[in-house]
């Protein structure tokens, strides 16, 4: 049995959409599995370093245990922080980047918004019509609307995509317009190399949709703001992490 986890029947994680998550079944308090997570998604660090961060403060777990929280619990913050974020503006940013699984070359669709905030990813073996229609028909799913702006690179497969499925939308079709995408790809780049690449298709997808929730949260642009306004922002958005994990904030300054 995989130390910090007591296989316990109904498990953990057990709250309805509305409730925080359960912890039951986990010997380690949530505040030590919540550490555990940020500290995954949020630095490229791997299963082992983060095992050895907490070890540093006294807590020993094993690396297979942090990867079960990472696997349990991610995904339910991602969940959380996307329910919090506000609507996503109407001109939408679409972009493909290619990524190598397990030495196969395969595509991560990416939607952001103006503003840079991740809509959706979809990773997929090719990036013809097909591909493109399957991740558009999804990206509106999710949003329940379609953009006013719609701005892409010029690979065709979006034109087609555009044409059936959002042909309301202003296609703008340009390489250098396209740029609060590809910049958004820079994270999963940064991972991929910290991980030394991608195992397989359904991890990958799982891990990424977590990962594109959880580390733009900590990420605020402090080009933009004055050191005591980043730290205010980043006092809130940690607040809003231990709302949606269910744990207490870290002791502080008096």
């Amino acid at each position: 049995m995989v130390a910090g986890f007591v296989d316990r029947s109904g498990g953990a994680g057990g709250g309805g959409r509305g409730e925080g998550p359960s912890y039951k079944g986990f010997r380690f308090p949530a505040e030590v599995i919540s550490h555990a997570v940020w500290l995954y998604h949020r630095f490229p660090l791997s299963f082992r370093e983060v095992e050895e961060l907490l070890l540093a403060r006294g807590i020993t777990v094993s690396h297979e245990a942090i990867r079960r929280w990472c696997d349990r619990f991610g995904p339910r913050y991602a969940a959380a922080l996307r329910r919090r974020q506000p609507q996503a503006s109407d001109k939408w940013h679409l972009d493909e980047v290619f990524l190598k699984i397990n030495g196969v070359r395969h595509y991560l669709w990416r939607a952001v918004d103006q503003d840079g905030t991740v809509l959706d990813i979809l990773l997929q073996s090719k990036r013809d019509a097909k591909a493109a229609k399957r991740f558009m028909a999804k990206l509106m799913k999710k949003q329940r609307r379609t953009p006013r702006v719609l701005v892409t690179d010029r690979l065709r497969s979006y034109g087609v995509a555009h044409r059936e499925l959002m042909s309301s939308a202003d296609h703008r079709s340009h390489k250098g317009l396209n740029n609060r995408a590809e910049n958004s790809h820079q994270p999963t780049r940064q991972r991929e190399r910290a991980m030394k690449g991608f195992r397989t298709v359904g991890r990958t997808q799982r891990f990424l949709s977590a990962f594109s929730q959880i580390s733009p949260h900590f990420r605020p642009r402090r080009h933009r703001m004055t050191a005591t306004g980043y730290r205010t922002e980043m006092r809130h958005r940690f607040g809003t992490w231990n709302e949606i994990t269910g744990t207490t904030a870290m002791p502080t300054e008096a």
